[in-house]
Protein backbone atom coordinates (compact mmCIF):
# COMPACT_ATOMS: atom_id res chain seq x y z
CA UNK A 1 0.00 0.00 0.00
CA UNK A 2 1.34 3.44 -0.90
CA UNK A 3 2.40 6.09 1.61
CA UNK A 4 0.46 9.35 1.88
CA UNK A 5 1.71 10.85 5.13
CA UNK A 6 5.28 11.13 6.42
CA UNK A 7 5.91 11.82 10.11
CA UNK A 8 9.18 13.03 11.61
CA UNK A 9 10.95 12.94 14.93
CA UNK A 10 12.80 16.14 15.92
CA UNK A 11 16.14 15.69 17.72
CA UNK A 12 18.85 14.23 15.48
CA UNK A 13 16.32 13.69 12.72
CA UNK A 14 15.41 17.26 11.73
CA UNK A 15 17.34 19.16 14.41
CA UNK A 16 20.75 18.95 16.05
CA UNK A 17 22.93 20.64 18.66
CA UNK A 18 26.55 21.70 18.26
CA UNK A 19 27.18 19.92 21.54
CA UNK A 20 30.59 18.56 20.55
CA UNK A 21 32.15 22.02 20.38
CA UNK A 22 30.69 23.03 23.72
CA UNK A 23 31.83 19.81 25.37
CA UNK A 24 35.37 20.31 24.04
CA UNK A 25 35.31 23.81 25.54
CA UNK A 26 34.14 22.52 28.95
CA UNK A 27 36.68 19.71 29.24
CA UNK A 28 39.38 22.09 28.02
CA UNK A 29 38.89 24.10 31.21
CA UNK A 30 39.96 20.96 33.05
CA UNK A 31 43.03 20.55 30.83
CA UNK A 32 41.44 17.61 29.02
CA UNK A 33 41.79 17.48 25.26
CA UNK A 34 39.89 15.27 22.79
CA UNK A 35 39.30 15.64 19.07
CA UNK A 36 35.89 16.76 17.85
CA UNK A 37 35.66 13.54 15.83
CA UNK A 38 36.20 11.42 18.96
CA UNK A 39 33.69 13.54 20.89
CA UNK A 40 31.09 13.18 18.14
CA UNK A 41 31.46 9.39 18.13
CA UNK A 42 31.23 9.29 21.93
CA UNK A 43 28.02 11.32 21.94
CA UNK A 44 26.58 9.17 19.18
CA UNK A 45 27.40 5.89 20.92
CA UNK A 46 26.11 7.17 24.26
CA UNK A 47 22.86 8.22 22.57
CA UNK A 48 22.42 4.79 21.03
CA UNK A 49 23.20 2.92 24.22
CA UNK A 50 20.61 4.88 26.21
CA UNK A 51 18.08 4.39 23.44
CA UNK A 52 18.69 0.65 23.45
CA UNK A 53 18.97 0.03 27.21
CA UNK A 54 16.68 2.75 28.61
CA UNK A 55 13.81 3.41 26.17
CA UNK A 56 12.07 6.69 26.89
CA UNK A 57 14.77 8.03 29.23
CA UNK A 58 15.96 10.70 26.81
CA UNK A 59 12.43 12.11 26.82
CA UNK A 60 12.83 13.01 30.50
CA UNK A 61 14.41 16.16 31.92
CA UNK A 62 18.17 16.56 31.59
CA UNK A 63 18.49 16.32 35.39
CA UNK A 64 17.06 12.81 35.20
CA UNK A 65 19.09 11.34 32.34
CA UNK A 66 22.28 13.41 32.32
CA UNK A 67 24.22 11.77 35.20
CA UNK A 68 23.97 8.35 33.57
CA UNK A 69 24.51 9.76 30.09
CA UNK A 70 27.51 11.80 31.19
CA UNK A 71 29.12 8.76 32.78
CA UNK A 72 28.76 6.80 29.54
CA UNK A 73 30.14 9.72 27.55
CA UNK A 74 33.22 10.15 29.73
CA UNK A 75 33.88 6.42 29.74
CA UNK A 76 33.82 6.41 25.94
CA UNK A 77 36.35 9.24 25.92
CA UNK A 78 38.52 7.66 28.64
CA UNK A 79 37.92 10.65 30.92
CA UNK A 80 38.18 9.82 34.63
CA UNK A 81 38.81 11.58 37.94
CA UNK A 82 36.54 14.28 39.36
CA UNK A 83 33.57 13.64 37.11
CA UNK A 84 31.20 15.38 39.52
CA UNK A 85 32.91 18.76 38.98
CA UNK A 86 33.04 18.10 35.25
CA UNK A 87 29.35 17.20 35.15
CA UNK A 88 28.44 20.33 37.11
CA UNK A 89 30.43 22.48 34.70
CA UNK A 90 28.72 20.81 31.74
CA UNK A 91 25.26 21.27 33.25
CA UNK A 92 26.02 24.93 33.98
CA UNK A 93 26.90 25.51 30.33
CA UNK A 94 23.84 23.50 29.22
CA UNK A 95 21.50 25.62 31.36
CA UNK A 96 23.09 28.89 30.27
CA UNK A 97 21.65 28.33 26.82
CA UNK A 98 25.04 27.72 25.30
CA UNK A 99 23.42 25.19 23.01
CA UNK A 100 20.77 26.02 20.43
CA UNK A 101 18.80 23.58 18.31
CA UNK A 102 19.50 23.99 14.61
CA UNK A 103 17.87 22.47 11.54
CA UNK A 104 20.05 20.15 9.49
CA UNK A 105 21.06 22.10 6.37
CA UNK A 106 19.17 19.79 4.01
CA UNK A 107 15.96 19.62 6.07
CA UNK A 108 14.03 22.48 4.39
CA UNK A 109 14.81 21.23 0.89
CA UNK A 110 13.89 17.62 1.71
CA UNK A 111 10.58 18.68 3.29
CA UNK A 112 9.74 20.96 0.36
CA UNK A 113 10.55 18.23 -2.15
CA UNK A 114 8.31 15.77 -0.31
CA UNK A 115 5.48 18.30 -0.22
CA UNK A 116 5.92 18.98 -3.94
CA UNK A 117 5.53 15.25 -4.56
CA UNK A 118 2.21 15.32 -2.75
CA UNK A 119 3.13 13.86 0.63
CA UNK A 120 1.48 15.24 3.74
CA UNK A 121 3.94 15.96 6.56
CA UNK A 122 3.77 15.91 10.34
CA UNK A 123 5.77 15.65 13.56
CA UNK A 124 5.44 13.24 16.48
CA UNK A 125 8.07 14.04 19.10
CA UNK A 126 9.01 13.53 22.73
CA UNK A 127 9.79 17.15 23.61
CA UNK A 128 9.03 19.89 26.09
CA UNK A 129 6.94 23.01 25.50
CA UNK A 130 9.68 24.60 23.41
CA UNK A 131 9.17 22.29 20.41
CA UNK A 132 6.96 24.48 18.24
CA UNK A 133 8.92 27.65 18.95
CA UNK A 134 12.15 25.87 18.01
CA UNK A 135 10.59 24.60 14.78
CA UNK A 136 9.40 28.12 14.03
CA UNK A 137 12.83 29.65 14.73
CA UNK A 138 14.36 27.09 12.36
CA UNK A 139 11.83 27.97 9.66
CA UNK A 140 10.25 24.51 9.66
CA UNK A 141 6.97 24.79 11.59
CA UNK A 142 4.81 25.92 8.65
CA UNK A 143 5.90 22.91 6.63
CA UNK A 144 3.94 20.51 8.85
CA UNK A 145 0.23 19.87 8.79
CA UNK A 146 0.10 18.25 12.24
CA UNK A 147 2.54 18.57 15.15
CA UNK A 148 2.06 16.27 18.14
CA UNK A 149 4.35 16.89 21.13
CA UNK A 150 4.54 14.58 24.15
CA UNK A 151 4.54 17.38 26.74
CA UNK A 152 1.34 18.79 25.24
CA UNK A 153 -0.61 15.53 25.07
CA UNK A 154 0.78 13.80 28.16
CA UNK A 155 1.91 10.70 26.27
CA UNK A 156 5.42 9.86 25.06
CA UNK A 157 6.86 7.49 22.47
CA UNK A 158 7.02 4.51 22.29
CA UNK A 159 3.49 4.46 23.78
CA UNK A 160 1.24 3.62 20.85
CA UNK A 161 -1.35 6.13 22.05
CA UNK A 162 0.69 9.13 20.89
CA UNK A 163 0.87 7.63 17.40
CA UNK A 164 -2.85 6.89 17.38
CA UNK A 165 -3.59 10.43 18.51
CA UNK A 166 -1.49 11.75 15.64
CA UNK A 167 -3.35 9.53 13.15
CA UNK A 168 -6.68 10.80 14.45
CA UNK A 169 -5.53 14.42 14.17
CA UNK A 170 -4.39 13.89 10.58
CA UNK A 171 -7.36 11.67 9.68
CA UNK A 172 -5.05 9.16 8.06
CA UNK A 173 -4.74 5.37 8.24
CA UNK A 174 -1.46 4.27 9.87
CA UNK A 175 -0.88 1.76 7.07
CA UNK A 176 -0.46 4.73 4.74
CA UNK A 177 2.11 6.44 6.98
CA UNK A 178 5.90 6.43 7.27
CA UNK A 179 7.68 7.51 10.45
CA UNK A 180 11.27 8.80 10.28
CA UNK A 181 13.36 9.03 13.45
CA UNK A 182 16.76 8.29 14.95
CA UNK A 183 15.65 6.12 17.88
CA UNK A 184 14.63 2.60 16.90
CA UNK A 185 13.33 1.74 20.36
CA UNK A 186 11.06 4.76 20.74
CA UNK A 187 10.38 5.65 17.10
CA UNK A 188 10.30 2.43 15.10
CA UNK A 189 8.87 0.22 17.85
CA UNK A 190 6.13 2.74 18.59
CA UNK A 191 5.30 3.37 14.95
CA UNK A 192 5.24 -0.32 14.07
CA UNK A 193 2.92 -1.05 17.01
CA UNK A 194 0.13 0.85 15.23
CA UNK A 195 0.93 -0.44 11.74
CA UNK A 196 3.10 2.41 10.44
CA UNK A 197 6.19 1.85 8.32
CA UNK A 198 9.42 3.37 9.60
CA UNK A 199 12.87 4.55 8.54
CA UNK A 200 15.70 5.03 11.05
CA UNK A 201 18.33 7.73 10.42
CA UNK A 202 21.82 7.13 11.76
CA UNK A 203 24.44 9.66 10.71
CA UNK A 204 27.40 7.33 11.23
CA UNK A 205 26.17 4.45 9.06
CA UNK A 206 25.44 1.52 11.37
CA UNK A 207 27.73 2.65 14.20
CA UNK A 208 26.04 2.02 17.54
CA UNK A 209 23.07 0.21 16.02
CA UNK A 210 24.75 -2.93 14.78
CA UNK A 211 21.90 -4.95 16.30
CA UNK A 212 19.52 -3.40 13.75
CA UNK A 213 21.08 -5.05 10.71
CA UNK A 214 18.40 -5.60 8.10
CA UNK A 215 16.17 -2.77 9.34
CA UNK A 216 15.43 0.19 7.03
CA UNK A 217 18.22 2.73 7.68
CA UNK A 218 19.49 5.98 6.15
CA UNK A 219 22.28 8.39 7.02
CA UNK A 220 19.91 11.39 7.03
CA UNK A 221 16.37 12.26 6.04
CA UNK A 222 17.26 12.56 2.34
CA UNK A 223 17.39 8.76 2.42
CA UNK A 224 13.60 8.84 2.37
CA UNK A 225 13.66 9.19 -1.41
CA UNK A 226 15.53 5.92 -1.87
CA UNK A 227 13.20 4.28 0.64
CA UNK A 228 10.09 5.50 -1.14
CA UNK A 229 11.28 4.43 -4.56
CA UNK A 230 8.31 4.76 -6.84
CA UNK A 231 5.71 5.44 -4.13
CA UNK A 232 4.76 8.64 -5.93
CA UNK A 233 5.98 10.13 -9.22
Amino acid sequence: MSIDFIWFDLGYTLLYLEREKLFAKVIGKFDIQRTLDDIEKAFHLSDKRLMREHPGLLAQSSEEFMPLYFGLLCDRLDIHGDLVSLLNAWMDEWKKGGLRWLAYPNAPAVLDRLSAKGFRLGVISNWDSSAKSILASCGLLDRFEVVVISSEVGIAKPDERIFRLAMQSAKVDPSRCLYIGDNYYDDAVGAASVGMKYLIVNKLDNLGIEELEGKPLARDISGVFSYLGSEKP
